[in-house]
């Protein structure tokens, strides 16, 4: 009986430098380094991230390794984000993947970043099912917000994207206008616990079909924020709570009424969301209300493979293992792969 192949897994898409070993669908171990540099400019400087994954990433990939309690020879191929990204920062992972992949002679799976997220839900977990297929996913991280139509692991259709910025993007600039640290999600729902989400109301896009717009929502936020600030330069510091209570509700209100109509084209009978967005308490409340409402399964992946993570791409380069899906050694990343 052959053993399940074990797949050594290294993402660098944006500015966390993370490695990961799988056995299987089973993770051994999942290691991260976060960049703190970047909190200081509100967002993620690709420059600074480019230089940060070279400092990190032979640590970290060393560190999952021995977590994992293997020897470098028991790998059988290596994994890595080939796109979407930074091309920086991903042309640090895809060199060491490439150069790696070579001196141990393994196979090279290069691996779609938004694939990884949707298959982290296939991640082994006792207390986590598995969707069955075809089922929705949402997509939504800092840099996508998209629906996936997902009828088998080598099988995903795009069915609604967004026209401009993500949700991610949205909680991270209204953060910056805000004096919060980044990223700015995880702030936001901090102070948004101890808000009122209808103290403000901000100007939502119409957006045809399933697609989505942030763009101007973002602007509205802004424009309230400067125009109060005008008549009263405290105004943040007193109304703080109820910004950030009005801001994620804004935005999770666009995300579950967008989600309906999907749910509703596309028939299914399982959704799922993945991404980093997909850590806010608020929207897993909402998704979970509209499983009950809808009378269907929801599935979500544990907090951390969430954010960006080596473990989502261990699992994507496990199937493509399977069906010998391999990528040529000379190798280039995109930093607009398509799906």
């Amino acid at each position: 009986m052959n053993k399940e192949p074990i797949i050594l897994a290294i993402e660098s898409s944006c500015d966390d430098t993370a490695a990961a070993v799988a056995l299987g669908t089973k993770i051994l171990s999942n290691n991260i380094a976060n960049q703190k540099i970047h909190e200081k400019f509100g967002g993620v400087v690709p420059e600074l991230a480019s230089r940060a994954h070279q400092q990190n990433i032979i640590p970290v990939i060393d560190t999952a390794i021995k977590q994992a309690g293997i020897n470098k020879m028991d790998i059988d191929a290596i994994a890595y984000t080939n796109g979407p990204g930074l091309l920086g920062s991903l042309l640090v992972g895809s060199s060491f993947a490439k150069s790696f992949a070579l001196a141990l002679e393994k196979p090279l799976i290069g691996i779609n970043h938004m694939h990884g997220h949707v298959l982290s839900l296939f991640i082994d977990d006792e207390n986590q099912k598995k969707p069955e297929f075809p089922f929705l996913c949402l997509t939504v991280s800092g840099g996508h917000t998209q629906f996936v139509l997902v009828n088998s692991p080598y099988d995903m259709k795009i069915i609604g994207s967004t026209i401009d910025d993500a949700a991610g993007e949205a909680f991270d600039k209204s953060a910056k206008l805000l004096g919060l640290p980044y990223p700015g999600g995880p702030s936001i729902q901090k102070y948004a616990e101890l808000g009122n989400k209808n103290a403000f109301v901000f100007g939502r896009p119409v957006v045809k079909d399933l697609n989505f717009s942030f763009s101007g929502l973002k602007t509205s936020i802004k424009y309230k924020i400067e125009k109060e600030i005008k008549l009263d330069e405290k105004f943040i510091d007193k109304n703080l709570s109820d910004l950030c209570a009005s801001i994620e509700h804004s935005i999770v209100s666009i995300l579950i009424n967008k989600l309906t109509k999907a749910i509703d084209k596309s028939k299914v009978k399982a959704f799922a969301i993945a991404g980093g967005v997909s850590a806010n308490s608020l929207l897993r409340k909402e998704v979970h209300r509209l499983s009950m409402e809808k009378n269907i399964s929801v599935h979500i992946p544990k907090f951390e493979y969430c954010t960006d993570n080596a473990a989502m791409i261990a699992i994507a380069g496990y199937y493509k293992f399977l069906k010998k899906d391999f990528t040529k050694h000379i190798i280039a990343p995109s930093a607009r792969l398509k799906f």
